[in-house]
């Protein structure tokens, strides 16, 4: 068993975890290989069971097939196994597409979640991701670039790069997949999160993120998102399930 703390610069709500990120988190323990190697994840599920909490010890244990994050009082936070199936893309789109896009970003008019790590417009430059996709012309897609910054250097680096970490680049796949089922119109959390990463994005490299609605079916919304670097090879590609909540459950 080992500890995962979810410092408070990674929350999502005000008062949890960012879901990606803290599923990007777990997901490192399912294949701690990859994760030593930094490259080549194979695709990995992880079912959020309620909020992450922040600056909380929390403790990483295997059951069965099955890599479970645990509250001190015994509650399942999360639980992260090998997916049985692979993700698939949401096509490109070309950066200064996605570039022209962000200024329509639905979260710069009404966020449900403000300080956001990943899309909050409240978070400095060097302190959020400050990723804001926009729509483009395909149906039910929304596109923006990323560019990381040095604060993110912490992953391996496999080609003598600096690159982010694992759970950064989960989190760039997570709030994508949120707009693209539009949080304006739904308040929405994340339950479900199926990611695969092939490499970790290089620090400082422009990249183009995806995000596209795949359909509802009563509280939940289904969505992608693909992670693009600068030569637009694919970096990471995820899927989501999103449940619906009322306002004001979460802070």
């Amino acid at each position: 068993m080992t500890e995962l703390i979810v410092p408070r610069r990674f929350r999502g709500p005000s008062g949890s975890g960012n879901g990606g990120w803290s599923a990007g988190s777990l997901a490192a323990h399912v294949d701690p290989e990859a994760t030593a190697r930094g490259v080549r994840w194979p695709p990995i599920e992880v079912t959020l069971r309620r909020p992450p909490p922040l600056e909380l010890p929390l403790t990483v244990s295997r059951a069965e097939d099955a890599v479970r994050l645990v509250e001190p009082d015994g509650q399942l936070v999360a639980a992260a196994r090998v997916a049985e199936k692979a993700t698939e893309p949401v096509p490109s789109v070309p950066p200064a597409t996605a570039r022209a896009a962000e200024p329509s970003y639905a979260g710069h008019r009404t966020h449900p979640f403000p300080g956001c790590f990943v899309c909050g417009p409240e978070r400095a430059p060097g302190d959020g991701l400050r990723i804001f996709p926009g729509p483009v012309d395909a149906p039910g897609q929304i596109a923006a670039t990323w560019t990381p910054t040095a604060d993110l250097d912490e992953g391996p680096d496999p080609e003598d790069e600096p690159r982010v970490g694992l759970a950064v680049t989960w989190a760039a796949l997570d709030c994508p997949g949120g707009w693209a089922g539009d949080l304006t119109d739904r308040m929405m959390v994340l339950g479900r999160i199926t990611a695969r990463v092939d490499v970790l994005p290089v620090v400082g490299e422009p990249h183009v993120v995806v995000g596209a609605h795949r359909g509802s079916e009563g509280r939940k919304t289904f969505t992608a998102s693909t992670l693009y670097d600068a030569d637009g090879r694919v970096v990471a590609v995820a899927e989501h399930v999103w449940i619906a909540i009322e306002p004001g459950s979460f802070g």
